[in-house]
């Protein structure tokens, strides 16, 4: 039983040790997943106010929620505290599979985020996944005479603490730069515009329509293929799923650029074969002071050069108004979709250094020094 309940420990703390880094690298993607389950409780009127408000500290609740992860993961290897890091393992497996069966059974939420970007599962993969956790840690709590500390108290304590310090610097660096390992479809060398097309293997969702027409009085349903005569009064049509496709969603799906008239310039910008940037700023953030310096000398660069900048945002009038104030010179404002550009853009701003569609340079706001 000892060697049994050292081998469950040892992959339950590696799995959770694997999960936290994953996210780790990108804690913004699982504040707006978070924020994705907020707003999807609140749609259902489950404490609508609450949920609205927690949207404004989905952040806080990533890093603390990863550092947990890492933090019991070592915790679990080495045998720390094992009453309590037992009862937090059940904690948040229980918490976890809640969340899996909710994205599992309500079909709102595409995927819970379980291994971020990197590691896109299913919900039927997660939620089993998390249901075999959750047994594994009913598993130790049931036996945790076998735990045995792999170091002495203190060095133990030490061991937890730095994977804690570990952990929290490596987020507080990501949340400044970008991730250090970037798998979302905008990473450098992909294409921007090819993601945007469906994939060649896609297969569509078939469904079956029900015309209901009406007649004295009288509501019937109809097939396409047998619909009545004009004497009946068309009422509604009903739409069945029949047969769930697959691989039938491009990679980049919402994301369009508008030019300053309301028309579509996503083919036009990014159809250009020469080099071009594209300056990300959703909204205009309270640290400007920390780069503007930098982008105006990009800006500067580019009227010299005459290479073409654009900045893409989500609200146009205060960015214009704010280019205007600081005499800043940019080839036009593009807006887009704000959930499009947090995906786009992990830090506010981001700049990407294109050629034609394909992108092949990204920084965040404090590393525009570093653009060659």
């Amino acid at each position: 039983m000892k060697a049994t309940v050292t081998i469950a420990r040892i992959f339950t703390g590696l799995l959770f040790i694997f999960s936290g880094l994953v996210k780790a690298i990108d804690p913004r993607g699982l504040a707006y997943k978070m924020i994705e389950f907020f707003e999807a409780w609140a749609s259902d009127g489950f404490l609508k106010k609450l949920m609205d408000a927690l949207n404004d500290y989905a952040l806080g609740f990533s890093i603390i929620m990863i550092t947990l992860e890492v933090m019991v993961g070592v915790a679990l290897i080495i045998g720390w505290q094992k009453k309590l890091t037992t009862w937090l393992l059940l904690g948040l497996m229980l918490f976890f599979t809640f969340l899996t069966s909710y994205v599992l059974f309500s079909g709102k939420i595409r995927a819970c985020g379980c291994f971020g970007d990197c590691i896109p599962l299913t919900p039927i993969q997660t939620f089993t996944k998390d249901i075999v956790l959750l047994l594994i840690a009913l598993f130790l709590i049931f036996n945790l005479k076998y735990i045995q500390p792999l170091a002495k108290p203190m060095i133990a304590t030490s061991y937890v603490l730095l994977a804690t310090i570990g952990v929290l610097s490596l987020q507080f660096y990501v949340l400044k730069h970008l991730p250090v390992v970037d798998c979302l479809p905008y990473k450098k060398g992909n294409d921007i515009l090819k993601l945007r097309q469906m994939p060649d293997d896609a297969v569509q969702d078939k469904f079956e329509y029900q015309f209901v027409y009406e007649k004295a009085g009288e509501k019937k349903e109809f097939p396409v293929t047998a619909l009545p005569d004009s004497s009946w009064t068309f009422v509604e049509r009903k739409q069945t799923l029949v047969a769930k496709g697959k691989n039938n969603i491009p990679l980049i799906n919402d994301f369009s650029l508008t030019a300053e008239d309301g028309t579509d310039a996503t083919e036009t910008v990014l159809g250009d074969p020469a080099g071009y940037d594209l300056f990300f700023l959703k909204e205009l953030p309270g640290n400007t002071d920390e780069w503007l310096d930098d982008f105006k000398k990009i800006t500067d660069g580019s009227v010299v050069s005459l290479r073409k900048c654009y900045v893409v945002t989500a609200q146009r009038d205060v960015v214009t108004g704010f280019l205007a104030k600081n005499k800043i010179t940019v080839t036009g404002v593009l807006t887009c979709d704000a959930t499009a550009i947090k995906t786009a853009a992990r830090a506010n701003p981001t700049l990407y250094r294109m050629k034609g569609p394909v992108v092949q340079q990204k920084l965040s706001w404090a590393d525009l020094d570093e653009l060659k």
